[in-house]
C-alpha cells in the first residue's frame, strides 16, 4: 500500500504566521519538537528525539525545497533503525480567514517492517495531533 499519508486542517491564522511556526526553530518547540539545528535551507539536516526525554527514536531529516509562506519538503528517517527514508511535505494555501495546511507523509512503506511505532496508523495518528491539536492551538492563540 503506497498511499501517502495526507492530513489537512484549516487554521485561522496566516500562511505567514503559520511559516514562522514551522522554520523557527524557537516557536517549533512550543508545539512540534525541539529541533536546536534546524536551519530553514535547501540542503540542510536536522535531528530530534520524541518528547519526553526517553530518545528512543532519533529522527533525522534533510530539507529538499523550500518555497517561504508555501511549501516545507524534507525527508524523514531513523537512522538507528533503517536506511530508509520517507519524505514529508508542508503546505500552506491561503484561504480567506485563514490557511490551509496540508501535509503529505510519502513512503511509509518504508517503515513496514519496523514495528507498530512505525505504523501507517500511528504516523496519521501523530500528524492529526501535531497538526489539528497543537499547531492548530499555537497558531490561532497568538
Amino acid at each position: 500500500m503506497n498511499t501517502p499519508i495526507t492530513v489537512q486542517y484549516k487554521i485561522q491564522a496566516s500562511p505567514e504566521k503559520i511559516w514562522k511556526a514551522l522554520t523557527d526553530k524557537d516557536e517549533m518547540k512550543s508545539w512540534y519538537f525541539d529541533i536546536q539545528d534546524f536551519e530553514p535551507e535547501v540542503g540542510k539536516q536536522f535531528n530530534f528525539y520524541e518528547p519526553g526525554g526517553e530518545n528512543k527514536f532519533h529522527h533525522q531529516c534533510e530539507i529538499i525545497e523550500i518555497i517561504s509562506f508555501q511549501k516545507l519538503k524534507h525527508t524523514w528517517a531513523y537512522p538507528e533503525f533503517s536506511d530508509q527514508k520517507t519524505i514529508v511535505t508542508w503546505e500552506l494555501l491561503p484561504e480567506d480567514d485563514g490557511t490551509m495546511v496540508k501535509l503529505t507523509h510519502e513512503g511509509i512503506e518504508n517503515f513496514s517492517d519496523l514495528g507498530d511505532s512505525f505504523s501507517r496508523e500511528s504516523f496519521t495518528e501523530g500528524w492529526n495531533a501535531i497538526i489539528g491539536q497543537n499547531l492548530k492551538e499555537y497558531s490561532e492563540k497568538k
